[in-house]
């Protein structure tokens, strides 16, 4: 997860309350990996916009690397506490403001954009979206080119396994985050990842988020759920060649029925959702079947 899977709470997709944002906060993988994408894009002068701002940190790493930042944030209650914290931490260098982000316009040329409405697999939360939207009233009223876009880059992919989906005897198939620094012992990885999607931001974006992937199996296994990887490329690096990453959670989800595999043995996994899409979407149209057994 990126921003906290406030499902379970009962918000909707879209707004993390001011009470979980502290686990955003503490995220030392998610916080380090933006704060050396901000300082490797921002320079000095320029003009940051932060759509869905939160606490707002991500503006004040940009206003520290010498940005005039306009922020974007539509829950009352996180807004408020942002503007403080900012005021304190940032002075005049970040304007925020109480607005949606999703029909947002600025009235001037905008240099970079932040935009991290991030869950894994491009579900529940709305980047792509907003993003979407953005660059058509961008373009429309303001004119080009666009602003760069900060994630730059998504690149997706899925793997079979094998999930003990007990507890204390207590079997619950139910989707589960895992770190992805993190031993899983309760996972069998039947066959490496695949990638299903990558995409840049700057150019035309997903409508769907769809796989239709061969695997052969590397091992033994219980097919019963498949792992979703999700890459994001938060700043391309040119001196050296490469890229400030950051991969989410994984998000690992039950198949409606479990499919055996053998060593060898060629295992097609499918789906299709929209970004945007609740995880219902993706598990409900989730389907998998071994193609040919090994000989």
């Amino acid at each position: 997860m990126g921003r906290l899977d406030a499902e379970h709470a009962g918000f909707p997709a879209d707004v993390i309350p001011l009470q979980y944002q502290s686990v955003l906060l503490a995220d030392e993988r998610r916080m380090g990996a933006f704060a050396e994408a901000i300082a490797s894009a921002v320079r000095p002068g320029m003009h940051v916009l932060d759509l869905g701002a939160g606490t707002g940190v991500l503006s004040f790493f940009a206003a520290r690397q010498g940005a005039r930042v306009t922020a974007i944030e539509r829950d009352p209650g996180v807004f408020a506490t942002a503007r403080a914290a900012l005021r304190a931490a940032a002075g005049d260098a970040v304007t925020i403001l109480h607005a949606d982000a999703r029909d947002y316009l600025p009235e001037e040329r905008v240099d970079l954009v932040l935009c991290e409405m991030l869950h894994v697999g491009l579900l529940r939360e709305r980047q792509v979206e907003v993003i979407g939207a953005f660059k058509r009233r961008y373009l429309r009223h303001v004119g080009g080119p666009p602003p760069r876009f900060l994630p730059e880059a998504c690149v997706q992919a899925v793997q079979p396994v094998e999930q003990d989906f007990t507890y204390f005897g207590y079997p619950v198939p139910a989707p589960v985050f895992q770190l992805p620094q993190s031993v899983q012992p309760r996972t069998v990885e039947a066959a490496p990842p695949q990638v299903y999607q990558q995409f840049f931001y700057a150019d035309p974006l997903p409508s769907r988020c769809t796989a239709d992937l061969t695997f052969v199996a590397e091992r033994p296994a219980l097919i019963n759920a498949v792992r979703i990887v999700t890459k994001n490329l938060l700043a391309l690096t040119y001196a050296p060649p490469g890229s400030v990453d950051w991969t989410m959670n994984y998000l690992v989800v039950p198949l409606a029925a479990p499919i055996e595999a053998l060593t060898g043995d060629e295992v097609r996994i499918r789906f299709d959702y929209a970004p945007g899409d609740e995880i219902p979407a993706l598990t409900g149209g989730l389907s998998a079947a071994v193609l040919a057994h090994a000989h």
